[in-house]
């Protein structure tokens, strides 16, 4: 396929959700999702500012950033504490 039909095709589906409407639920549900794994992403930075005086280091991943996000304050523990007891 070349680029031009490719970016053709995209266009015309964007211009196709603009004059139909998206969905409202299924975007509604992925907005939640995106604003969660921010939110998770916010958390380990945090973590790893603050944590870092004491020398704990939790990776900022996929993995890590959807248990923090989904979990809240509870997933970030518990990576904390999988990072404590079992990795060190």
């Amino acid at each position: 396929m070349s680029s031009t039909l490719v970016i053709s095709i995209l266009v015309g589906l964007i211009v196709l959700v603009l004059l139909v409407g998206a969905p409202i639920k299924p975007m509604r549900i992925v907005g939640q999702g995106v604003v969660k794994l921010a939110i998770g992403v916010l958390f380990l930075f945090f973590l790893n500012v603050f944590g870092g005086a004491i020398g704990l280091h939790i990776p900022i991943n996929l993995f890590t950033t959807t248990i923090a996000g989904f979990l809240g304050v509870f997933g970030l523990a518990s990576l904390t504490a999988i990072h404590i007891f079992l990795i060190v």
